[in-house]
Parts: C-alpha cells; structure tokens; sequence
C-alpha cells in the first residue's frame, strides 16, 4: 500500500473536504521547494500556511533543536522555568513596542488569541469589575477554538456553532472611505462601558482573502481605545515577523496595542509555538495577594524547549542571513508583479503589503472561501511545480524569505499563464 493510500485510510486532514481531496505525500523539503514522494519538485509559494519563514530543513534551526534535545525535551512551565524560554523572552521583549512587558507561552495562534481574551475579561473581573463584550472587526479570523471562533466573522468557518458562540459587536475595517462611521461606530460602542477589548487583524485580514485596511485609521482606534481605557489586542500570528516588511504589522502604528497574539513565523516553521505578550497594566492586575487574581490557564507543551530553541535560531538568522534584506527584495518584486497584471481582464482586485500578495479573481459568485475558482488555480498551478492555497477565488502568494528572484518569478509566470488561458 502506497503512502498516498494509508494516508487516505487512517488520517482526516483540515480544512478540506475529505471526499474526492487529493492528498499529496512530501517527504522532502528544501529552501524554497518541498518534494512528493516521486521526486517532483514544488516551489512552496504559500509557506506551509505561512509559517516557515527561512526555507524548510534549514540545517542552522534543526542543528539548535537537535542540540536542545540532547539537554532537555521539556519541562513543566507551571513552576520551572528554561534557558531558551528565558532568551527568547529578553529578545522579544527588545524587539516588540516598548509598553510591551511579560510573555505568556502557548502553542499556536488560536490558543494565543484564547488566552488574550481570557485575560481581557479577567483584567476587568479583578479589579472588580464586569466588561464581557468585544469588538472585532468585520472579516477578521482569530482562530478555531470557541472563544477564537467567536471573535472571527460570522458563517463560513463556524457556521455550525454559531449558537454556541457569545456575541461580539463587529465594526467595519477602517478605510479612507468609511473613516469618520467606523469611529463613530467605535466610540458608540466603547461609550457604554461594557467593552473588554478592541481585537483586530492589523492592517492585513489573512484568512478573508488577504483584505488590507488603513494601518492609519486603525492606529487612531487603538488611540481611541486607550482614551476610554479599553484594552487592545494586536492578532499578529500572520502578520508578525517580517511578514508586511517591518518586525510587527503594529509597527506601523503610532498608537501601540496593550497585547499581542504571536505564532506562526515565530520558529520559523519547525516547532508549534503561541506567545501572549502583554504591558504592564494587564500583568499587574494579575499580580496579587488574592488567589482568584491568578490567572488560571496553562498547557502541558507551554514554553515547551525545543520550540523556544527553534524560535531563538529563526531570530538568530535574522541578524546573520540579512533577511530583512531578503524581506525588501520580496516586497519590491511582489509591488511590480501585482501592478503589472492588476488590470487584466480576469483580475477583479490586486493588492500587495509587505511580502504579501493577492489577486482577486473575476468571478460570478461570490469573493469567499467557498468560491470553487481557487481549486481550478491549485491543480493548474500545482501541474507546474507551484504550491499556492488561494482563498476562494483570491490567489495568495505569501513566499518563504529565502526564495530567490528567479523562482519567484518562475511562480509568477505561473499565474499569469492560468490568467492567459
């Protein structure tokens, strides 16, 4: 029996449809590329679900992780602590805004979001007050447990449990265009003193088709949030590390989030790895001679070493690979691939932001996850060496830093021949 058909007989994989998916078996990986089962090579145009940032099997990263396996595997975060959590700590801390001071380990984004929520909540419960409701914004994705869930756009994703989530009041992302109601909307809603916390995409709504607001206007609502003492969450688990050409999307902002949600590019893609990190206001109404102040949540894998190890080597390459160089190498060449076909007869919007790029497809249904479009693009592009996961019918291409100019473009080409077909 081959891989391909054992794998089809013991393992549900996610988000695709089990009858009639077609599972392809990689064994390999290297830079830029993955390799299936019979050799064929593949550029890896979507980085693994966005995740690996520096090339898979990169010999630097696997070496620190074999090497803290060789000293320890785990420990119990609840009571110890580690070498490796307590570096990447410090370097977080110095590269994320300044009111920026604990980290809270986890293992992914979801779980991240979850606990920033929880702590939201639990900021106001001790200090003996009750502030329950959220604002999200409108397209956003947080994740895929129930409290993530909750604060993701309605239908599609979580349609089955909608009923068993709690209620959110979403506001549209802010543009120039709908500026003064989406502030409007917000101080309405932080007027009643029933808001815990303002959650947000900044600047890029991944999961909805790489959506891009005004990183101008969100900045004023963090702003306007913080007037009204209103706690804000950054979700940076796409966005973080490099992704939209600065450390943090949040760098942008002249007004700082109260917290951030990190996972993703944060181990470069090897080791699963969720970070809370919080200001000082949230941590200190948790620091406290009451036992009901503590904040009760915790996994067996938290702070877990070999993840913190991968973590350390992805920042360690940073420094010594220029990759910030590479970022900017991407971004530009990302700029003039979106501008050269924005206007093409089977484009209905092209947009870019840092190393992210998008191309909404004319269609006649709608723009959504659900859009069978982005299946015909996979299985073209896939028969050319090209791995990309468009959204529905908007093609994504989010590619690892170390591709080089020339399979970049070779992914390009790509597109642009199922766009001439």
């Amino acid at each position: 029996m081959s891989l391909k058909q054992k794998d089809k007989q013991y393992i549900w994989h996610p988000f695709d449809q089990q009858k009639g998916a077609d599972i392809i078996p990689i064994v390999k990986g290297l830079g830029a590329f993955v390799f299936d089962e019979h050799g064929k090579k593949y550029i890896d145009g979507f980085s693994s679900w966005w995740v690996n940032i520096h090339g898979h099997a990169h010999p630097y990263i696997a070496q620190k992780i074999y090497q803290q396996a060789l000293e320890l595997e785990h420990i119990a975060f609840g009571g110890f602590t580690h070498p490796q959590a307590v570096n990447l700590s410090e370097r977080l801390i110095h590269l994320l805004p300044n009111n920026i001071e604990k980290l809270f380990f986890s293992d992914n984004g979801s779980t991240a979001n979850e606990v920033a929520l929880k702590m939201a909540v639990q900021y106001w419960f001790n200090q003996g007050k009750k502030r329950t409701r959220f604002i999200a914004l409108e397209n956003d994705y947080h994740g895929d447990t129930f409290g993530s869930m909750s604060l993701t756009a309605r239908g599609g994703f979580n349609e089955p449990f909608e009923t068993l989530l709690f209620d959110v009041d979403f506001i549209d992302a802010p543009t120039n265009e709908n500026k003064d109601s989406v502030l409007n909307k917000l101080e309405n809603h932080l007027k009643t003193n029933e808001i815990a916390a303002f959650i947000f995409e900044p600047i890029i709504q991944g999961a909805a088709g790489m959506l891009m607001h005004s990183p101008e206007i969100l900045s004023e609502m963090i702003g306007l949030c913080k007037t009204y003492g209103v706690v804000t969450i950054a979700d940076e688990v796409f966005t973080g590390f490099g992704r939209t050409g600065k450390w943090f999307a949040s760098d942008y902002f002249q007004h700082k989030p109260d917290v951030f949600c990190l996972s993703k590019g944060i181990t470069g893609g090897f080791m699963p790895l969720g970070i809370t990190a919080v200001s000082k206001d949230i941590y200190q109404a948790f620091y406290s001679d009451n036992a009901k102040h503590t904040f009760l949540h915790g996994h067996s894998y938290t702070g877990n070493p070999l993840a913190c190890a991968a973590a350390n080597a992805s920042l360690d390459l940073f420094e010594v690979e220029n990759t910030f160089e590479k970022i900017e190498n991407i971004c530009q060449l990302q700029k003039t691939f979106i501008e050269s076909i924005q206007h093409h007869k089977q484009v209905r919007n092209a947009r870019h932001f840092g190393t992210i790029a998008a191309i909404e497809l004319q269609t006649d249904g709608k723009s959504n996850y659900f859009n069978s479009k982005g299946k015909e693009v996979y299985q073209f592009l896939l028969k050319k060496g090209i791995i990309l996961r468009p959204l529905g019918n908007v093609i994504t291409i989010i590619p690892p830093y170390c591709i080089v100019e020339e399979d970049l473009k070779t992914l390009y080409q790509g597109i642009v021949e199922y766009l001439n077909q």
